[in-house]
C-alpha cells in the first residue's frame, strides 16, 4: 500500500472518530439507555454496572445496532433499516434515544461533508455516513459500540460513587466484548437480530416515570 493509500485510510478513521467522540453534537451524553433508572433503585458497584453494560451490548441495543450497522455498511436500503430500527424501540424513550440522535447525527456530518444525510435512527445514520470511507467493517462497529459503552461508562461515573479510574478500567474490560460484538455482526443479515436484555428495556421503562432525572433516558 503506498504513502497516499495509507493516508487517506488514516483520515477516515480520524473522521470516524471524531463522528463518534464525545465532542460531536449528537448530543450522546444526554441520554443514559435506561441505566438512571437501574442506578437509582440502588445498583451503584462497578461490576454490577459492567455487567449490565455488557448485557447490552452482547443481547439488547449494543448486539442490534452492530446487525443494523452492519447492513447499512453493506449499501442496504436505508429507509426499511430505519423502520426496522424504530420498530424495534421497546419504549418511547428507547425510541427519542435513537431517533433524536441519530437526526442530530445526520445533519451535522450533512453540514461537514455537504451531503445531504436523512434523519434515520442512530445506527443507519452512521451507516450511510459511514458508507464511502476506506475502513473496514468490523472497525466501523467496533468503534460505533466504543462510543456507546464509553458513554454508558461516563452516564455511571457521574451518577454513581465510582471515579474516574474505576470508569476506564470498566471500559477496558469491555474490550473483548465489543471486538466480539464486531466481529459476530460484522457478516450478518438483518435476521440475525436477537435481543434478549429485558432487564435494560424495562429499565427504560421505569425510567420515564423517575420522579428527578439527570438524564433524558
Amino acid at each position: 500500500m503506498d504513502w497516499a493509500a495509507r493516508w487517506a485510510m488514516r483520515t477516515d478513521l480520524l473522521t470516524l472518530v471524531q463522528w463518534l467522540s464525545p465532542a460531536f453534537p449528537t448530543g450522546g451524553y444526554a441520554y443514559s439507555h435506561g441505566l438512571e433508572a437501574v442506578m437509582a433503585e440502588g445498583e451503584r458497584t462497578a461490576a454490577g454496572l459492567r455487567a449490565w453494560i455488557e448485557g447490552v451490548l452482547r443481547h439488547g441495543a449494543g448486539q442490534a445496532d452492530a446487525v443494523l450497522l452492519a447492513c447499512a455498511l453493506r449499501g442496504d436500503d436505508p429507509s426499511t433499516l430505519d423502520a426496522v430500527a424504530r420498530a424495534m424501540a421497546g419504549s418511547r424513550e428507547r425510541l427519542s434515544e435513537t431517533v433524536e440522535q441519530g437526526a442530530a447525527f445526520a445533519r451535522t456530518v450533512s453540514a461537514l461533508t455537504g451531503r445531504d444525510l436523512a434523519p434515520r435512527a442512530l445506527p443507519v445514520a452512521v451507516g450511510e455516513a459511514a458508507l464511502p470511507l476506506d475502513i473496514a467493517a468490523d472497525e466501523v462497529i467496533a468503534v460505533y459500540l466504543h462510543a456507546f459503552a464509553a458513554n454508558l461508562v461516563a452516564c455511571a461515573t457521574r451518577f454513581a460513587p465510582l471515579g474516574q479510574t474505576e470508569g476506564q478500567v470498566m471500559l477496558a474490560a469491555l474490550h473483548p466484548v465489543i471486538h466480539a460484538v464486531a466481529g459476530a455482526a460484522v457478516g450478518a443479515e438483518i435476521t440475525a437480530i436477537g435481543t434478549a436484555a429485558f432487564g435494560a428495556e424495562l429499565a427504560a421503562m421505569r425510567h420515564e416515570a423517575l420522579d428527578v432525572r439527570i438524564f433524558k433516558t
